[in-house]
């Protein structure tokens, strides 16, 4: 090699370097590029995946929000009929009012768009202003009560406490739940 010029030591050189380059550092630069596009998509994953955390716990919040919610409104529209407990409610807020309910029928139910309509004929004697007690704590009672019919007349033989006697419906309501669709679960690795 010391025999041979200068120039095809320097083109040995070039084509050595030039082998090296296209053999291993070509692939190695390949690898590396793949690499990084690899990583970049994977950064952007998770960036989405990320968010969608974000969302999903905000959905969560969202939905113990609205469960507190429903929970205070099955107070007021519960989702089953409870005619004992009615009867008694009714009754003791009468009792408190110093009325007497002579009659209770029971009217059955009319179903709407997502609820049952339950109206109950109430007959009360007693005197007005203890009847407009009783309205008035029907009215601030948790649960949803409607008065319709509203009729009242006075009583043929009074005595102090008894001077009317009332009629109304009183509708109260109860909820119907459907059955909500089947909703798929997300399938999202812990971040």
């Amino acid at each position: 090699m010391r025999e041979w010029p200068w120039y095809s030591i320097l083109i040995l050189a070039v084509l050595i370097f030039a082998a090296v380059f296209l053999f291993y550092f070509k692939p190695k630069n390949t690898t590396i590029s793949d690499l990084r596009d690899q990583r970049i998509q994977v950064e952007s994953e998770v960036l989405q995946l990320k968010a969608q955390k974000k969302q999903l716990e905000q959905i969560k919040l969202e939905l113990q929000g609205m469960t507190a919610t429903l929970k205070e409104l099955e107070i007021v529209i519960p989702k089953k009929r409870e005619i004992y407990n009615i009867l008694k409610q009714i009754q003791e807020l009468a009792y408190d009012s110093r009325l007497d309910i002579i009659k209770f029928i029971n009217q059955g139910e009319v179903f709407q768009e997502f609820y049952w309509e339950w109206p109950i004929s109430i007959e009360i004697t007693g005197n007005y202003h203890n009847l407009a007690k009783f309205y008035d704590k029907l009215i601030d009672f948790p649960r949803l009560f409607n008065v319709e019919s509203f009729t009242m007349r006075a009583l043929p033989n009074q005595t102090d406490a008894d001077t009317i006697i009332a009629t109304a419906i009183v509708k109260t309501y109860i909820f119907e739940e459907t059955e909500p669709e089947q909703i798929e679960q997300l399938n999202t690795p812990g971040i």
